[in-house]
């Protein structure tokens, strides 16, 4: 089992910068990549970014390119996720997940189903 928590969600203007945490503990080294997502209130949860574990192959959503950067600090077991040049619209719920062992390419892991641990979540409000 892995456990993953996330943490740094909070209140920033708009176009203001943060940056949330995830900390994996259990069994890490099962861990094949990391991603984020996030939950807006009445929407869907949607793919944001993803970093393999031992490598540090990336993917980004289109709407964050160029804006956010995942990150990971292997010997800490933390992922990072830099967010700059926040929008009212990025106001959600930011999760973090982890997943097994895949023979799915680590940029194509931008489904919910691709991703077997979850954290609770952390909130991110982006003020106008």
């Amino acid at each position: 089992q892995v456990q993953v928590v996330e943490s740094g969600g909070g209140l920033v203007q708009t176009g203001g910068s943060l940056r949330v945490s995830c900390a994996a503990s259990g069994r890490t080294w099962n861990i094949y990549a990391m991603g984020w997502f996030r939950q807006a209130p009445g929407k869907e949860r949607e793919f944001v970014s993803v970093i393999g574990w031992n490598g540090g192959l990336t993917n980004y959503a289109d709407s964050v390119k160029g804006r956010f950067t995942i990150s990971r600090d292997y010997a800490k077991n933390m992922v990072y996720l830099q967010m700059n040049s926040l929008k009212p619209e990025e106001t959600a719920v930011y999760y973090c997940a982890a997943n097994r062992p895949s023979l799915k390419r680590i940029v194509l892991l931008t489904a919910e189903a691709d991703y077997d641990y979850w954290g609770q979540g952390t909130q991110v409000t982006v003020s106008s």
